[in-house]
């Protein structure tokens, strides 16, 4: 009778298994133009950019130019730049020189004078306008957002994320490549002053009221980084021991909230304290820190933080682990400034890869209680946030395409690495990693590849398998096991092939560490009344098989 069970059993778990078989998407050209690094993209190395414009709220457009400085890789005379319509090129020029193009879709073709020479820099500067789409639903929908603060003031920002920096300025835009420093002039009509990354140089006045602000950026930046911000604001500021030194922290808010934001940005020193001690310096002290209140809920625009969870802890006031972890701290401020380490300092070369963005940044959230409250209201809130977790498609996404993959890169992701650490199982260790990872990818963009090999080298173990299961495929390792016979008998189900992972249960009480595969395999003398339990730390499913 019990093998009878036992194989009707088998047979359920075979039919109700969830695999990886999602349909795979239907990409265009324009996909592949976007997503890939093309021939026309991969003979120039990208060293600078100046962004100079002026925006308009009254009719909702931007004029203005991008300089492009570049470094030749190997000799070639074409260039692909990017620019999604309605925004159009007005010219592009080199040397004075005006250059033919040809548009592809959301691609412009650049026919250089001549062939650019290895190992030489050259500039480009293309002069464009148009009236950029506005952003349905920010910051998940790309676009500007056009507003009004509660006296009737302009309140403007960008937010580009996904659809890319291209909807609004043109550029180089692929993950791959990064400036290695930018200027960004913006001028503002009179009333109101612009915010974007980096430090403030100076700033221009101009007759009819309006004032061009000039932002360096001395640290390399990602395109959707790369921000504008314009509101009657309030500026406070305060300097945190950090580190590496002395490092600014710059808050930019509406006027009418300067006490409320005064009292909620006290977590920022609490969160680069956190957060230094996990993951190491604060990436960018040389463009210093901003928080800057914005019309939409916040996004991790790189120094230059925006801001607009309404002064309240949680997200948007909830809690999203259930468990009231999440009211202990302010989810934007949090977990956007997580992303400076995650994201912007450590940046994927393809947007399949954003796990590495989103899966260390949400996990970032749990790490910061871990610090202020202590490692169970760590546990609690990752594992709180698996209810979140659809495990309806993969984390990685489609390479080459400009397609992410699924949302589970938060929560799927943060709970793979809560994880990881159970397994690494020496928390001084698993900082240095976290820490580790920021040195050695310090200011790079870096493929999912890499982050394995260094979290495999780091950890002494092979984790290939173990990313195949939680990155790679959609179903959660179920831990089989019965007791029969004296013998607790267990192994791994609805896994990966080869996956070998360790993991630590308690029997009656006592902590026991088995390394399941795929294969029975079984502890001898177990009595038939003792009680199983897996350790919830680890993303794992259970299934008892033994029938009584």
């Amino acid at each position: 009778m019990k093998t009878f069970l036992y194989g009707c059993v088998c047979s359920l778990l075979l039919l109700f298994s969830r695999t990886a078989q999602a349909q795979v998407p239907v990409f265009t050209h324009q996909d592949t133009l976007r997503g890939s690094i093309t021939p026309e993209r991969a003979w120039w190395d990208l060293n600078y950019y100046h962004l100079d414009i002026s925006v308009n709220p009254d009719d909702s457009t931007i004029e203005g130019s991008n300089l492009v400085r570049y470094k030749v890789l190997k000799p070639a005379q074409t260039l692909q730049i990017d620019l999604q319509p309605p925004m159009h090129i007005r010219k592009i020029t080199q040397n004075g020189r005006n250059l033919t193009y040809r548009q592809d879709s959301n691609a412009y073709f650049i026919t250089l004078p001549e062939i650019q020479q290895k190992e030489k820099f050259y500039e480009i500067q293309i002069f464009y306008g148009g009236k950029p789409p506005v952003s349905e639903n920010p910051p998940w929908s790309g676009g500007l957002v056009w507003e009004q603060d509660s006296l009737g003031r302009p309140f403007l920002a960008t937010a580009c994320q996904g659809v890319g920096a291209s909807l609004w300025w043109p550029c180089k835009d692929h993950m791959y490549d990064e400036p290695d420093s930018m200027l960004i002039s913006v001028r503002a009509p009179q009333g109101v002053m612009d915010v974007s990354n980096g430090r403030l140089r100076k700033t221009d006045d101009h007759k009819d009221g309006s004032h061009t602000y000039h932002w360096f950026v001395s640290n390399p930046i990602n395109n959707y980084a790369v921000n504008a911000n314009m509101a009657d604001y309030a500026h406070f500021s305060e300097t945190f021991q950090g580190e590496k030194g002395p490092l600014s922290c710059n808050y930019y808010v509406l006027k009418y909230n300067l006490q409320k934001a005064k009292k909620q940005f006290k977590q920022v020193k609490m969160m680069l304290e956190a957060f230094e001690h996990w993951f190491g310096p604060y990436p960018f002290y040389e463009d210093g820190y901003k928080l800057v209140e914005v019309p939409y809920l916040g996004m991790e625009h790189q120094s230059s933080v925006t801001y607009g969870n309404k002064y309240e802890n949680g997200y948007l006031g909830r809690d999203l682990s259930s468990t009231g972890w999440g009211l202990k701290f302010d989810f934007i401020i949090i977990h956007e400034s997580g992303h400076e380490w995650f994201a912007n300092n450590i940046t994927d070369k393809d947007v399949a890869d954003m796990w590495i963005h989103e899966g260390f940044t949400a996990y970032s959230e749990s790490l910061y209680l871990d610090y202020h409250f202590g490692k169970k209201a760590s546990s609690d809130y990752v594992r709180g946030t698996r209810s979140r977790i659809a495990n309806d498609v993969p984390i990685i996404g489609y390479y080459g395409v400009n397609k992410s993959g699924s949302g589970d890169m938060y929560y799927k992701g943060a709970n793979m690495l809560h994880t990881l650490r159970q397994i690494v199982h020496d928390d001084k260790k698993w900082r240095q990693i976290l820490r580790g990872l920021n040195k050695h990818f310090y200011h790079q963009t870096v493929t999912t590849q890499q982050i394995e090999n260094y979290l495999s080298q780091q950890t002494g173990r092979d984790l290939s398998h173990f990313f195949d299961q939680y990155l790679r495929d959609v179903r959660v390792p179920m831990l089989v096991y019965r007791l029969i016979d004296n013998q607790l008998a267990y192994r791994w189900d609805d896994c990966v092939p080869g996956f070998d992972m360790p993991v630590k249960i308690f029997l009656n009480n006592k902590e026991i560490w088995l390394k399941p595969t795929a294969k029975w395999a079984a502890l001898e003398d177990i009595s038939a009344d003792t009680k199983v339990a897996v350790d919830p730390n680890f993303y794992v499913g259970t299934l008892d098989l033994t029938i009584y």
